[in-house]
């Protein structure tokens, strides 16, 4: 049974750095074929897909976020983390980290962790 639980402060403040930490278990985060990804939600915008890094290392990203985002990997931990640069109270907003399976569309998203308010506010 794969787990992913999201980690980290719920309250960024304007123009700061937002970093979160994906600790995985129950499967290894460099075990083919999966795909290690960032979503968020909020009212305005819904779901969006932020990024992902692959299980062999590779970083794909949304290309609206690329500028300021970065998704890296720590294999002895299993974890993976997100930062987002230079937010902005548009970025508001429920995070979740989840697995990437193969196939389309959000269905391919089989594990998600519980996801984690972060406000941003000064």
């Amino acid at each position: 049974q794969v787990q992913l639980q999201e980690s980290g402060p719920g309250l960024v403040k304007p123009s700061q750095t937002l970093s979160l930490t994906c600790t995985v278990s129950g499967g290894s985060i460099t075990t083919n074929p999966y795909y290690w990804t960032w979503i968020r939600q909020s009212p305005g915008k819904g779901l969006e897909w932020m990024g992902a890094v692959t299980y062999s290392g590779t970083t794909y990203y949304n290309p609206s976020l690329k500028s300021r985002t970065s998704i890296s990997r720590d294999t002895s931990k299993n974890q993976f983390s997100l930062q987002l640069s230079s937010v902005t109270p548009e970025d508001a907003a429920v995070y979740y980290c989840a697995r990437d399976a193969p196939g389309e569309g959000w269905s391919s998203l089989d594990y998600w962790g519980q996801g984690t308010q972060v406000t941003v506010s000064s």
